[in-house]
């Protein structure tokens, strides 16, 4: 069992005996004394990509999907399917786009630290590592006498997510980038 305080994105519930995958977290902090927190949860059917969404006080106690990980890496795209092989064993397996739409943004070629989650030998879904880097091959030029400052600007990255970042950075340099919130976090 797991409180709903403790859930993080890409953590997995059992709902009604069928897995789902957590892909947002709010929470709310009421204003009358004595209002415990509440969490609001969008969830996803790793079977049937249908979303639901649910709330929890902090306190509920959910109980948590069973499921193998497995270390795997990116390979190529084909078509609609993208290519990945595990690290233990070598064997290759695809995955349909609309299955793992939400790691698209992060995918590089030959890519690893990316986590498989694996239900009678079916793989349910995608962890990409929390952090990547990935190259600025487009944006706007740095700004003359541009400081650290709070000012940002959009910079696309080779596998065309756009984020922003400070007006300071390049095109050409290599970023971190935080996969869970499609973040800048800083050069690399």
């Amino acid at each position: 069992m797991i409180k709903a305080c403790d859930l993080k994105k890409t953590s997995i519930i059992d709902l009604d005996g069928v897995p789902h995958i957590i892909q947002n977290i709010s929470q709310q902090s009421p204003t009358a004394r004595g209002g415990g927190t509440i969490y609001k949860v969008r969830l996803r059917n790793v079977s049937t990509k249908q979303k639901v969404d649910k709330t929890y006080r902090g306190e509920d106690a959910l109980q948590e999907a069973f499921f193998e990980t497995k270390e795997v890496q990116y390979l190529y795209q084909d078509g609609d399917r993208y290519a990945f092989m595990d690290l233990e064993n070598y064997e290759q397996f695809e995955l349909f786009e609309d299955d793992i739409e939400e790691c698209l943004p992060f995918l590089i070629e030959e890519m690893e630290g990316i986590s498989a989650i694996i239900s009678d030998d079916k793989v349910l879904a995608l962890r990409m590592p929390d952090t990547i880097d990935l190259e600025i091959v487009e944006c706007p030029p740095a700004m003359k006498g541009a400081s650290v400052t709070s000012r940002t600007k959009p910079a696309t990255l080779t596998t065309g997510l756009i984020v922003q970042v400070p007006e300071y950075i390049e095109q050409g340099e290599s970023i971190k980038i935080d996969t869970r919130e499609r973040k800048y976090l800083s050069r690399t």
